[in-house]
């Protein structure tokens, strides 16, 4: 008797799955906290070049002294129609007329190379630590760009760890590895071991939520598997939400990093309670250990397991290289899988190209908008869970990826036409975008793994989740050499962009909704025809 034929007859969601359910979820909160405090630990505050020779310099005015040294020293520049202190550059020293202000005029600027900085909203982060500002800036992205390439590396590597060796052992080698990097991370000393660490933490947080993913759902029948797959969404919202909290309660990235990282230690407690996925031990012809996670299963469901031998459904899979080669064998699965690549690829850039873009908005508080973005995705989720089975996941995937899109599109305007009183408007559109990739996101889930054919569902779920972390990957160099008004509005105006392109594709794609899972290729190739 094949996995889930056993799942139906002793209970497909019953009250233990419940339990370890709700245990695998909660990886799902700090997951949300690792991915997304970056836009903390990296938040760029309002700087200036520190003035030569004056070892006390502060961003802050100390004085009328400091103030006439802070105007001999630092000319100012317009910056979105207002002057203000130049961020980057010096005078040249020299022997220059000054006006009635002690402004130099006629004086050339160099660069340099020490900064003081704003500590109005944190008091430090690793950009103000490794100075990640001005001809550095750079740095921040690449930063960004290896802690997603960490993911990606994680979710291949930890994977291969999880389908040999079993989920629970991929949780634990992961979580070790998080918890160290996490702790370690607060002392890089400079900026490549700070990658470095970055990279670790990424690839990491990756293995935590994949195999704690996999293990709820391999434990769940099927009837009940799509709701357990976007139901743990909101947890990775909520995870959010406490980072809101945590990065207003607490300024200094060092210990927020810290606190961030330190409840993963109770983790640990996890390899007592939660068992190892019983069909994971049955692909392995480990049925004893199975049954008796299934008797286990049965008797909290009050049922009964029956007496049959349970069939290994993976004896005749083919190789993942194999399978993954077999997406683009035939014209129509090479069209179709470009399609879904370029949508996971484009939603992962807008959803977390928006969320670390919070502080570039141009209106409102910085924590007050993260939070608001947070709490975006909980609708997201919801109409996703109320309509999918009602409307389709196609129709359903391009309205939001068209909704969001356009709402997001059109934040060009606000920003280059509308006065700065008006900016909260700018806010309203990113966070209506961030809550259409939100949604764009849960549903091509659900949406890829219906589309594919049964023997290359695993490879191309795995490829289409390596298409969304080199979209996030590409989020943080857009728009970085733009400056101005225009360089604010050009990152939301490409993510809006994308986004309405890829809704527009995915209706050349075929509805899954109510139609048999595609088995084998010829099966993939016939649907929707």
């Amino acid at each position: 008797m094949r996995f889930d034929s056993v799942l139906r007859q002793i209970g497909e969601f019953g009250p233990y799955q419940k339990w370890i359910y709700f245990l695998v979820c909660i990886p799902g909160i700090t997951h949300g906290i690792r991915m997304m405090i970056t836009a903390f630990m990296q938040y760029v505050p309002n700087h200036r070049c520190a003035i030569p020779g004056y070892d006390n310099d502060t961003y802050a005015v100390q004085s009328e002294y400091h103030r006439q040294l802070i105007n001999e020293s630092v000319p100012y520049e317009s910056t979105d129609g207002h002057y203000q202190l130049a961020s980057c550059l010096l005078y040249t020293t020299g022997n220059y007329s000054y006006d009635g202000h002690h402004i130099p005029f006629n004086a050339t600027t160099t660069s340099c190379s020490k900064y003081v900085y704003d500590e109005s909203v944190f008091t430090a982060t690793a950009t103000t630590k490794l100075n990640m500002v001005c001809d550095d800036a750079i740095l921040r992205s690449h930063a960004q760009m290896v802690f997603m390439g960490g993911f990606l590396v994680g979710v291949f590597a930890l994977g291969a760890v999880s389908d040999k060796y079993g989920r629970k052992t991929s949780f634990f080698v992961a979580l070790f590895l998080n918890i160290v990097c996490g702790f370690a991370l607060v002392a890089a000393p400079e900026f490549y071991s700070y990658v470095f660490l970055r990279f670790i933490n990424g690839g990491s947080s990756a293995g935590i939520f994949t195999a704690s993913y996999i293990i709820g759902v391999e434990m769940t029948g099927p009837s009940k598997r799509l709701w357990t797959g976007l139901i743990m969404k909101y947890h990775f919202a909520i995870g959010i939400l406490v980072l809101a909290l945590m990065g207003y309660l607490i300024r200094d990235w060092v210990i927020l990093e810290i606190v961030a990282t330190a409840p993963l230690v109770t983790y640990v407690i996890f390899y007592w309670v939660i068992p190892e996925s019983p069909r994971w031990l049955v692909t392995k012809n480990k049925t004893e250990k199975a049954k008796k996670i299934l008797e286990k299963i049965a008797r909290k469901n009050k049922t009964t397991l029956p007496n049959v031998s349970i069939e290994n459904e993976d004896d005749n899979k083919i190789s993942q290289l194999e399978s993954f080669k077999r997406l683009f064998t035939t014209p129509v699965l090479l069209f179709r899988t470009s399609i879904i690549f370029f949508n996971w690829a484009i939603v992962a850039m807008t959803y977390y190209g928006l969320s670390m873009n919070t502080n570039k908005l141009g209106a409102g508080d910085f924590f007050l908008n993260f939070f608001i973005g947070g709490l975006m995705d909980f609708p997201a989720v919801t109409v996703c869970l109320i309509l999918i089975d009602r409307i389709g996941r196609k129709k359903l995937h391009c309205g939001f990826m068209l909704f969001g899109g356009i709402c997001t599109f059109c934040t060009i305007f606000t920003i280059l036409y509308l006065d700065q009183e008006y900016q909260w408007i700018t806010v309203m559109l990113a966070m209506i975008g961030k809550m259409g990739a939100a949604a764009g996101f849960a549903v091509v889930y659900v949406y890829s793994a219906e589309l594919y054919p049964t023997v290359v569902r695993t490879a191309a779920f795995g490829a289409s989740s390596a298409s969304a972390r080199f979209g996030s990957m590409v989020a943080p160099y857009i728009g970085r050499v733009i400056g101005g008004d225009f360089g604010r509005a050009f990152p939301l105006m490409m993510f809006g962009g994308l986004s309405i392109a890829a809704g527009l594709l995915c209706l050349l794609l075929p509805e899954t909704l109510k139609k048999d899972l595609p088995e084998n290729i010829n099966d993939g190739k016939l649907l929707g025809m």
